[in-house]
């Protein structure tokens, strides 16, 4: 693997579809790479990173040889988006008890508040490249 950063996500749960989407749509630099947790590349990540992939509680964020998690990891994420996005950086003045005290909360009651998917995200052709299998 090359030393682009990694986001490692739910890959059923409709949020985290979504938060790629989002990031695709909105990344500046172009040089996330995406894995879904349920996936061979996925799982094999956050084995390195000390996570149980069957137990994923967040989505993680593999940058600089760094495993970023909760609120880290999505401040982390603001940071390779265009404008305005990227100014959601700011939040890290916060305390990171209380980020991820709210990341939490979110992440808990994400299949109850946006519903789950019966599989992986299948990207499309033009960013499969961008996709670890």
């Amino acid at each position: 693997m090359d030393d682009k950063p990694v986001v490692v996500f739910d890959g059923v749960c409709n949020l985290c579809h979504y938060g790629v989407r989002f990031i695709v749509a909105h990344e500046r630099d172009h040089l996330l790479r995406f894995a879904a947790a349920q996936s061979a590349a996925g799982r094999e990540l956050l084995r390195q990173c000390g996570f149980d992939p069957d137990d994923l509680k967040s989505f993680v964020l593999v940058e600089d040889g760094t495993a970023r998690v909760r609120s880290d990891a999505a401040l982390a994420v603001a940071g390779h988006l265009r404008l305005p996005w990227r100014m959601f950086r700011i939040l890290r003045v916060l305390p990171w008890p209380f980020r991820d005290l709210l990341y939490d909360l979110l992440a808990r009651n994400r299949y109850r508040w946006f519903g789950k998917r019966d599989s992986c995200i299948v990207p499309t052709a033009e960013l499969r490249s961008r996709f670890l299998e």
